[in-house]
């Protein structure tokens, strides 16, 4: 027995009735299509970690002149209250 009661011989069935259904041109594009695709997506997945570790560096260089900023603007709101 193999997989969840189907045999080897139901196996074979099922394989002949998907080539006489799709034919083995069709099949053979599905797999490279498939491949291809599964290629890409490794790819997108290896190229979007190092792009996320270059964005958490560009976020603390941002943070920090934000920081810079918040406390300019609190130095004039302060000079602002000396005034009146």
């Amino acid at each position: 027995m193999g997989f969840g009661g189907i045999g080897i011989p139901s196996l074979i069935l099922i394989l002949v009735i998907v080539i006489l259904l799709f034919g083995t041109k069709r099949l053979r594009g599905i797999g490279s299509d498939l491949g291809s695709a599964l290629k890409n997506f490794k790819k997108s997945v290896k190229d979007g970690t190092s792009k996320s570790d270059d964005a958490d560096s560009e976020d603390k260089v941002e943070d920090q002149s934000a920081k810079s900023v918040i406390e300019g603007e609190a130095t004039e709101k302060d000079k602002d209250k000396d005034k009146v």
